[in-house]
């Protein structure tokens, strides 16, 4: 399988860390429920089984979730990053001619996407208009607002 997603070294060791943790302690933690639930005997109408199991089946799905993401993702390696043209790893500070206002965005991938955050998904509109840009590139995006965003690449970091 093709290593597709990049990700941020610190998401890609979070998801594996994650991956991990719920591999290891908490399916444990929920095997050990389930077993202390079936000694309150009659299962079907037994809450703390069916809670348990239910939680059983929520975690295998963020397991099996985090495995297919952690097959085809790869950590960036920002020793190779470029600052010359905009890269999904990249800071990005651009001018907002629409909001009057300098801001910095990292381009990351829609996995670890956070407007909280600033980091943007290189899927996004604006992501996608600025990788390939250059410092002093300017770029019109149309948000779903059908307003005209006029941005300005200001600096390219990593």
């Amino acid at each position: 399988m093709d290593k597709t997603i990049p990700l941020t070294q610190g998401k890609f060791s979070e998801l594996t860390e994650k991956l991990r943790h719920n591999e290891t302690v908490k399916r444990g933690e929920i095997s050990d429920a389930i077993k202390t639930a079936k000694e309150f005997g009659d299962l079907s109408e037994n809450a703390e089984y069916s809670a348990a199991k239910s939680a059983q089946e929520k975690l295998e799905i963020e397991i099996a979730q985090l495995s297919d993401i952690l097959m085809r993702a790869y950590p960036i390696d920002k020793s190779t990053l470029g600052t010359t043209s905009v890269q999904v790893g990249n800071f990005v500070a651009i001018y907002d001619s629409y909001f009057d206002e300098e801001v910095t965005y990292q381009i990351v991938s829609s996995i670890e996407a956070s407007t909280a955050e600033n980091k943007i998904s290189n899927q996004s509109l604006i992501g996608k208009a600025l990788v390939g840009k250059k410092k002093g590139d300017l770029v019109t995006v149309t948000l779903p607002t059908g307003v005209d965003a006029e941005l300005k690449v200001l600096s390219i970091s990593k």
